[in-house]
């Protein structure tokens, strides 16, 4: 039996044609069979537009459009399919990355994380990056990074950030963040020390919550221990030194043991590089060189950087860890079996390699509330991904 239209209906288009539009839009299924295979019916593409135009364009309800047109809201919800179906309405997403909710979850859970966030680069994936990419692939981890931390961080927190490139990409997506204070990690890389990346990455960032700065305008990398050690008893830095220790919250990159992946690797003469080589460094964070099995690699370079000790890492509450590439999982799986991370932004590609080459023995280390290293703590718990993934917002 044909459904009864309402009386809104009866002049719907205020055309002859009436009932041939009534059999386009849905009134007609009750006589025939329709084939699976067939093409959409011929619409009235004026009318069609005019109402895309309205809901779309000009954020019209569906209600007033139906006035307008003395047709049913049913109907305008009707048409604004067919303008889909019709192409004549076409829905382009700018942001070329989403979150993949499914891996991230998979991803706390087989890392016993409080929070993880996988980042599906939609338009690089699979197939040979432009050379943009790399950039493109950082924003929009930093992006994500940035959304993350605006989340979990609290008013009072004292939150650190390392010197890396997605720290930097975090602090040009921050836009909220409760009153905290913001502490650089580790020294500049390169010769300016006030207009360094580093520094600009931390004012940025506390300025986006109207905390205090503390960068720190020390290098990175010092010739030796004597200078290094000069440089951490001058007063502006001490005080960005002491609260290393008061850090709640923190987000740090990791890097592959490479070339240009590492700042710590680029600024080593090629006998240290060798030396980490023999002791089977793979990654770095924050001017700390881990190899496979996550133990942080000692050795005398440590007495002459300026950066975070892993002590003070360990003992930080929250430590969430960006990285992504097509070189990054080694680098993140040595880290995550450290036990040191409580979190991770990374990318899909990733993500998949940290899940697929983990078998069912290789239990990373994770923490149990105190910060302290153990197997299973939180494998339960806190799985849900800081309370489901999250859409990134930001417009390109």
């Amino acid at each position: 039996m044909r459904p009864q239209r309402n009386d809104g209906d009866a002049n719907e288009y205020g055309y002859e044609h009436q009932h041939q539009h009534q059999h386009q839009y849905g009134y007609g299924h009750g006589h025939g069979h329709v084939e699976a295979e067939a093409p959409p019916a011929p619409i009235d593409k004026l009318l069609v537009a005019s109402v895309a135009r309205r809901f779309y364009l000009e954020n019209q309800s569906k209600v007033d459009i139906a006035k307008e047109f003395d047709i049913s809201r049913f109907k305008v919800a009707r048409l604004l399919d067919a303008a889909v179906a019709h192409n004549i309405v076409r829905i382009d997403i700018t942001v070329p990355a989403e979150i993949d909710a499914p891996l991230s979850q998979a991803l706390a859970q087989r890392f016993g994380l409080r929070h993880a966030v996988v980042v599906s680069l939609t338009r690089s994936e699979g197939g040979t990056q432009a050379p943009g990419d790399t950039r493109q692939a950082d924003r929009w981890l930093g992006t994500a990074a940035a959304q993350l931390i605006s989340e979990i961080a609290e008013e009072g927190d004292v939150l650190g950030l390392d010197g890396s490139r997605a720290v930097e990409a975090l602090s040009e997506a921050v836009t909220r963040l409760p009153s905290c204070e913001v502490v650089q990690l580790t020294g500049v890389h390169g010769p300016d020390l006030a207009n360094a990346p580093a520094v600009t990455a931390v004012r940025r960032t506390a300025a986006a919550g109207g905390g205090q700065a503390l960068p720190l305008y020390a290098p990175f990398v010092l010739p030796d221990a004597p200078t290094a050690s000069i440089l951490r008893s001058q007063p502006a830095i001490a005080e960005t030194l002491d609260r290393f220790g008061r850090v709640t919250k923190a987000v740090v990159g990791i890097g592959a043991w490479e070339a240009a992946l590492s700042p710590l690797y680029d600024v080593l003469t090629e006998r240290e590089r060798e030396t980490y080589d023999s002791l089977g460094a793979c990654a770095e964070m924050s001017g700390h060189v881990f190899d496979a099995t996550g133990n942080v690699i000692p050795t005398e370079l440590n007495a002459r950087t300026i950066s975070v000790s892993a002590a003070q890492l360990r003992g930080v509450p929250e430590l969430i860890a960006v990285s992504g590439g097509p070189r990054s999982a080694g680098a993140v799986r040595a880290v995550l079996n450290s036990g040191l991370l409580t979190g991770v932004v990374t990318d899909a590609t990733t993500a998949r390699r940290l899940l697929w080459r983990d078998g069912p023995d290789d239990s990373p280390r994770t923490r149990d509330a105190s910060g302290s290293a153990s197997r299973d703590a939180h494998r339960d718990a806190h799985t849900d991904v800081h309370r489901g993934a999250y859409v990134v917002e930001t417009a390109t």
